[in-house]
């Protein structure tokens, strides 16, 4: 059965994250995770009104903060297939660590860095 609610490959939930600085953001997205933007909507000035950005079997959302809708902090997980190279990426992409990967009471193999925009993004990978 083919869903006409949604585009063709949309999960049905997106995390849709405003933050100060879109294009940096989804700059660090691309280098860090691989992420290949879907479509973005930019204002006269080049501002980002709306962007996707497809990370895996993901589309994030994104957007520039202004008045009405100011910059949310948030925590976003992302399983990639090498935690610790993608930890590395992300550092070289411009984050900052919060953690380190390391393995803890579950099967996955975590680390956080807190990226541009004001996300943090938790890293892992499944160890079994």
């Amino acid at each position: 059965m083919t869903a006409h609610y949604k585009p063709q490959g949309y999960s049905s939930v997106s995390p849709y994250l405003i933050v100060g600085g879109a294009n940096r953001t989804i700059e660090f997205l691309r280098d860090a995770f691989g992420g290949v933007q879907e479509r973005a909507f930019t204002d006269a000035d080049g501002g980002v009104i709306h962007a996707e950005v497809r990370i895996d079997d993901t589309i994030l959302m994104i957007a520039d903060s202004n008045p009405e809708w100011p910059s949310i902090s948030a925590h976003v997980h992302v399983y990639v297939a090498d935690v610790d190279v993608t930890y590395r990426k992300a550092l070289d992409a411009g984050a900052v660590s919060v953690q380190e990967p390391v393995r803890k009471d579950d099967d996955d193999k975590r680390g956080g860095v807190k990226g541009p925009g004001g996300i943090t993004w938790w890293i892992a990978t499944k160890e079994v």
